[in-house]
């Protein structure tokens, strides 16, 4: 199975203010579609947080790694740029698709900014890494879309055919 890491980006669940709710749903998913994922890591909001748990992910051997939250546009949502120093390279068109899919059901799902790319990784052909919306639709709606992308995503990193 293809080991993942599941981010949740949160101020209020990781200091035990409010039960994360979109970590273990993203985890269930992701083991159904036959990844490897542990119990969600919660960081704190900002740049700093995130690039930390998304370097230790990689470092992991993770190849796939979601961010779920901070990717709207108060003054503490930072998960893109925490994310933008971990990669390699982005890939444009998969926010491109969670944000026009999410439009379909919330018009604001316009306003996400999560990004998402390549990370480089010694000894295989790199991490994919996704940022999510924090909202449980959002994030619903986007891991959908992720699951029908990321094996065949992955496969190209490792070599594999278009």
């Amino acid at each position: 199975m293809t080991p993942a890491v599941v981010v949740i980006v949160s101020d209020r669940s990781s200091r035990g203010e409010r039960a994360d709710a979109v970590g273990p749903v993203l985890v269930e998913r992701l083991r159904g579609g036959g990844f490897a994922v542990d119990e969600p890591r919660v960081v704190p909001d900002g740049a700093a947080s995130v690039e930390a748990a998304l370097r230790d992910a990689v470092a992991a051997g993770a190849r796939l790694i979601v961010t779920s939250g901070g990717t709207g546009l108060g003054p503490r949502d930072r998960t893109p740029e925490g994310t933008a120093p971990v990669l390699a390279r982005e890939l444009p068109g998969i926010p491109e698709a969670l944000r026009r899919t999410g439009a379909e059901h919330v018009p604001t799902a316009v306003l996400s900014r999560g990004i998402a790319g390549i990370a480089d990784q010694p000894g295989t052909g790199g991490a994919l890494v996704v940022n999510l919306p924090g909202s449980p639709g959002g994030a619903s709606d986007g891991i959908d879309l992720l699951l029908r992308i990321a094996p065949h995503a992955i496969a190209q990193l490792d070599g594999g055919d278009h």
